[in-house]
């Protein structure tokens, strides 16, 4: 096996790799010439292979953690240029064309590996920006990867680094097999802030990136053991009130139940909009456009594994609204969702201050669902609150549709088949209750079928303190990518 961090020399095109029996390699013929389709028998020894990348796997894992690639910090500059220079070495010494492409944000690399023009492409895409982190808070140090057992904790090693290198390792392995297949690689480092510069990337590249399909490992099951292929994002839009009363703090017993408080004008218009014990949303139509989910799709979300008890214990929740897990999962998957994620102003010290204060802002969002238009959704919140309160200024923060994806057809079958063949077990359909922006860029302008092949599990802690991955899950991606890769080789392309 060729180790990431060695170039490797291309596989001679028509012949079959050095200790591959001939009978093994299924020949076949196009306009450009001769090359393989990698066989059943051919994968005989793949478990064995991926075992012995293990220890390339750890270092390489370890490489990408111990740069801080943390993008929503401004500090962090440099560390996300190291991240990016590492990151296009990594592909380089994979055989890999490599570009790193700048924006008006973080740069954003680039990879080709086209070995025969007439063959499909696919593109992979992994961000490799990270959560930030408080140290204070973890049990190891989480720029540092730290091993044990079969599991490796540091911030990034599941979101998204850890897949990233599946990926990686799988497509080194498919081209030493000299599968018919080429491949574009797309690494971003704005991911975790929203993909704000992405689309410009997506748009100016467009020529250059055009692809037969696209894979994305950033999603996750709801269960171990449980496999699960995640073919809906729900969307979001997220935005801010401020309510400015006033010029400076004013003393509650002077002026108190005279002065407006905006800390408790916004309470109560966030009272308004949504019913918190519950959740429900009160702005008219803003359920309108939900499309209804069909049984076969509930079916799939039961059959994922998924248990509210473990959900609760994993996210640390004392209590939740509800408890039943078919009712959990339908909401986080199939129903929008109103959130407080701050409310700023006044006074915050130890003890309390008696002012009130001249101004407060609400920080907010709403996840949406497939139909539902983030425009429209943040209108109906606007037109609600400007008709009860007309002085809250309203300011919209961001934005992401809804996505659905492909459950039937030739890449989803071929995801079906190389999740059964590498873990044992047919996967479920589900979809992912968070958003993922490039996703929406992808689909929107390279216009092909994007197969999302997660490889996190509930207790990884996706952004949370302790993040691990353990190489149960990254030995069976690998061996799933290439199954999978090796199947939608065989794909032909449309005429």
């Amino acid at each position: 096996m060729v180790h990431l961090g060695q170039k490797r020399r291309g596989a001679v095109q028509g012949e079959c790799y050095p200790g591959i029996e001939p009978i093994h390699c299924a020949v076949l013929s196009n306009t450009k010439g001769l090359y393989l389709i990698m066989t059943t028998n051919q994968l005989d020894n793949l478990d064995v292979d991926i075992s012995q990348m293990r220890p390339e796997f750890e270092t390489q894992l370890a490489n990408l953690v111990a740069i801080p690639t943390i993008s929503s910090d401004p500090r962090r500059t440099a560390d996300i240029q190291r991240g990016v220079e590492f990151a296009a070495e990594l592909l380089a010494n994979s055989g890999f064309t490599t570009r790193i492409v700048s924006t008006a944000g973080n740069p954003v690399v680039c990879g080709k590996l086209i070995i025969n023009p007439s063959w499909p492409t696919v593109t992979f895409y992994n961000h490799l920006d990270v959560q930030p982190v408080d140290p204070s808070e973890w049990q190891t140090d989480p720029f540092n990867l730290t091993i044990k057992g079969d599991r490796y904790f540091g911030r990034g090693t599941v979101d998204d680094k850890g897949p990233a290198l599946a990926i990686l390792m799988a497509v080194q392995y498919v081209r030493e097999q000299n599968v018919p297949l080429n491949f574009t690689c797309i690494w971003e480092f704005e991911e975790e802030v929203g993909s704000a510069h992405f689309e410009d990337f997506i748009k100016a590249e467009q020529a250059t990136l055009a692809t037969d399909s696209v894979l994305v490992a950033d999603t996750v099951w709801q269960a171990a053991g449980r496999p699960a292929i995640s073919y809906g994002l729900r969307g979001l839009v997220s935005f801010e009130l401020t309510l400015q009363t006033g010029t400076s703090d004013v003393h509650s017993g002077l002026a108190g139940g005279v002065a407006r408080n905006p800390l408790g004008e916004l309470a109560h218009i966030i009272t308004e909009c949504y019913d918190a014990t519950t959740g429900h949303v009160n702005i008219p139509g803003f359920y309108d456009d939900v499309q209804p989910v069909t049984t076969a799709e509930l079916n799939g979300f039961t059959a994922s594994g998924f248990s509210a008890t473990d959900f609760a214990a994993v996210h640390g929740f004392i209590s939740m609204r509800i408890s039943k897990d078919a009712e959990v999962l339908s909401r986080i998957m199939t129903e929008p969702s109103f959130e407080v994620h701050g409310l700023v102003g006044g006074y915050t010290g130890p003890g309390v201050k008696n002012i009130i204060p001249p101004t407060a802002t609400a920080k907010l969002s709403a996840r949406l669902v497939p139909n539902q238009d983030p425009v429209r959704i943040f209108n109906l919140i606007k037109n609600f609150i400007k008709e009860r309160h007309p002085d809250i200024q309203m300011r919209m923060v961001d934005m992401c549709n809804p996505y659905l994806g492909e459950t039937q057809g030739p890449y989803a079958t071929a995801a079906t088949d190389a999740t059964k063949y590498a873990f044992g077990i047919a996967p479920v359909f589900v979809r992912e209750g968070g958003s993922i922006g490039s996703v929406l860029t992808m689909s929107k302008h390279l216009k092909v079928p994007i197969m999302l092949l997660g490889l996190g599990l509930p207790e990884h802690g996706y952004h949370s303190v302790n993040e691990n991955f353990d190489w149960l899950q990254a030995a069976g991606g690998i061996k799933l990518f290439v199954k999978y890769f090796t199947e939608i080789a065989k794909i032909q392309r449309p005429e």
